[in-house]
């Protein structure tokens, strides 16, 4: 009889198993019922507003919290360390950046963390041009015209961008570079102060990211004058690109993803992987992403890792090549 009952045990225990295994599988591929995306920038500028838009649609499809916490400073530096260093569990999510994770570790000497190894990848949001800019009140507004400006002017036309560091800024060492010209950088934590700044006349020209500059563009509050990748965005197909305007070879587009900390569960990355595309192909976020000039949004995870990978080797060349200062 005891034998029995034994066997029967057991047996219920060998039934019971696959569900338990089946269980824990789920819990590691469900997000938590909190979850925080950090953007290493102010609000308003365009890794905010895109990681607001995303996180969104995300806490809907999780049934979670999502907020997004802005950790300015260093060109997002301070962010990525932050969330390199926190639990792997999905609650803590990172805007990842061309400047965090490609640019600074090649520039900064005091980067701690490694961008292909101290995070995990999730998805690709969204790759997009820079944007030359300047206030309706400047006159020169052609490429021609503002190097002739900085050759009229040498070390005192300005130029603003979103930090030290930054894909913004590094556009500005390669124009500058190419057209032989002496401008002066200025920068700044993010784009909303650069914007103010600009129409304020602070400062003559600002290179910004075109998720930010587009609404300022279409409201006729900034004028566009060129764009950073080698094909002009599909949004903007009227502003030319650098490098279609005498600066050739000069791509200094900026890019943003979703990554967490290193070690995530890989049924938890296969989940976030998946609500993230689905998010993405959502007609609304398509049309958003489009408007501000993201492109080539969506992917595997594993691509991603492969995609960070390639801009952080790419953007090593580059600061090298240019002889960028961290100081400049």
């Amino acid at each position: 009889m005891q034998r029995r009952s034994f066997n029967l045990a057991a047996a219920a225990a060998a039934l019971a198993a696959p569900a338990l295994v089946r269980a824990a599988a789920a819990d590691t591929a469900a997000p938590p019922g909190a979850v925080k995306i950090v953007v290493g920038f102010a609000p308003g500028g365009g890794t905010d507003v895109l990681a607001r838009v995303i996180g969104q649609k995300l806490g809907a499809l999780w049934n979670a919290t999502v907020v997004v916490e802005n950790k300015p400073g260093a060109t997002g530096v301070i962010a990525a360390d932050h969330v390199s260093k926190q639990p792997a569990d999905g609650a803590t999510l990172l805007m990842a950046h061309v400047n965090s994770h490609a640019i600074a570790p090649a520039l900064l000497s005091g980067v701690k963390y490694d961008p292909r190894r101290d995070f995990t990848p999730l998805a690709l949001v969204g790759v997009t041009p820079n944007m030359l800019t300047c206030a309706p009140a400047q006159k020169a507004r052609t490429l021609p015209e503002i190097v002739a400006l900085c050759r009229e002017r040498p070390g005192r036309v300005s130029f603003g961008s979103s930090g030290i560091g930054s894909a913004q800024h590094l556009a500005f060492e390669m124009f500058k570079l190419q057209a032989k010209v002496d401008a002066v950088h200025v920068p700044y934590k993010g784009s909303s102060a650069l914007v103010v700044d600009l129409l304020g006349g602070q400062i003559d020209y600002a290179f910004d990211t075109m998720t930010a500059a587009t609404p300022f563009v279409k409201q006729g509050k900034v004028i566009a004058i060129a764009q950073t990748r080698l094909e002009r965005a599909r949004s903007h197909p009227a502003v030319p690109t650098l490098a279609e305007s005498g600066f050739p070879g000069l791509d200094a587009a900026s890019w943003y993803g979703l990554v967490g900390p290193r070690g995530l569960p890989a049924p938890l990355v296969q989940r976030m992987n998946e609500d993230i595309n689905r998010v993405l192909a959502l007609p609304d976020i398509a049309q958003r992403l489009d408007e501000f000039g993201a492109e080539d949004a969506g992917g595997s995870a594993a691509k991603f890792g492969a995609f960070i990978a390639a801009e952080h080797a790419k953007w090593a060349r580059i600061v090298k090549e240019a002889g960028v200062r961290a100081d400049a």
